[in-house]
């Protein structure tokens, strides 16, 4: 039977459920984010399963149909697009249209492993705890996070990529040599712990406060109140019945996030500290093409690669955009 103080404060929170429903349900009337979601799915779903999909590989090189010419920028024998090849062929002869998409799938892991890493993963345990338990933990977390907050976010990823990244080498290289395993450089899986590393290190704090604000303002509401008086452990609390109640801004600053994460891993690429050759990058793509000598022989180069990455950003800002608007219910009243 349920106590006088379970009458009063009911742990019943299923609002939240029909508050998401209501939400899903005002966004799939949004035909801008609905565009936009199905987009980025096709995009990143294309980078996923790039090996099976592309017609080429992203290092099969055509020498007849391509060469260097000394020190010249440009390349007068790159192919333009055609049928065989849509988006043309860069100085080795590769299908820069098989490039792109391996880029992608670059693109893919570096972004989703830093926003689950860091914004959600360091974000929302680093909130919660400073949110519930206040006092010194909240202190500690916040003055952390403001030291962050000093610093330029890309500022700070550009020197922890560009520190770090030497060192890892060399202890992945000792690890190959001791073990006798090879290709973890080769594949570049040391760029990408780098590189998402380095994203992870400062994207928690605009996370982590966020969730402590909700954190600051749910947990003195009744349901909460009611399930300390039950029993219940600080961590069915914080799981079963703050988080669900903070998932929608949640979800709107992750949709919002992950624009300014493609974003970033293609200035890490273009400067040079971001995803090494030969594995394939969109960064490194624009960089290598990055100049006005090939824009005025070869524009396929770089329209293209910049094309695709604006199309990505535009539709993620979009689809921030339009979550934001189903989630606030003072836009459909």
């Amino acid at each position: 039977m349920a106590t006088d103080r379970e009458k009063i404060f009911p742990l019943d929170n299923s609002n939240h459920g029909s508050l998401f429903r209501s939400a899903v349900s005002n966004f799939s009337k949004k035909k801008i984010g609905i565009v936009s979601l199905a987009v980025i799915i096709v995009l990143y779903g294309w980078g996923i399963t790039a090996q099976w999909t592309t017609p080429y590989g992203y290092d099969q090189q055509d020498l007849s149909r391509a060469k260097i010419e000394g020190r010249s920028l440009g390349c007068a024998s790159c192919e333009g697009p055609t049928l065989k090849h849509p988006f043309g062929t860069d100085r080795l002869g590769r299908d820069v249209l098989t490039r792109i998409v391996f880029g992608l799938r670059t693109t893919v892991i570096v972004t989703v492993v830093g926003i689950a890493t860091g914004s959600l993963f360091f974000g929302i345990i680093l909130g919660l705890a400073a949110g519930y338990m206040g006092k010194t933990v909240d202190a500690v977390i916040m003055r952390i996070g403001e030291i962050f907050l000093a610093f330029p976010g890309l500022l700070l990823v550009l020197i922890i990529a560009s520190t770090i990244r030497p060192r890892v080498v060399e202890l992945v290289k000792t690890f190959e040599d001791i073990t006798g395993i090879e290709g973890i450089i080769r594949l570049g899986i040391v760029d990408y712990f780098v590189v998402f590393g380095a994203m992870a290190a400062f994207s928690w704090v605009g996370t982590a406060r966020l969730v402590r604000g909700q954190v600051l303002s749910i947990k003195e509401t009744p349901f909460v109140e009611a399930a300390r008086a039950t029993g219940a452990s600080t961590r069915r609390i914080l799981l079963l019945h703050i988080l669900p109640n903070i998932m929608s801004p949640l979800i709107v600053l992750v949709s919002m996030g992950m624009g300014a994460a493609v974003g970033t891993e293609i200035i890490l690429g273009w400067l040079g500290i971001g995803i090494q050759p030969p594995t394939p990058s969109i960064g490194v793509m624009i960089f290598e093409n990055g100049n006005i000598g090939v824009l005025r022989s070869n524009p396929h180069l770089i329209l293209f690669p910049v094309g695709v990455v604006t199309v990505l950003i535009f539709t993620f800002n979009l689809l921030g955009d339009a979550i934001n608007d189903a989630f606030n219910p003072r836009v459909h009243r």
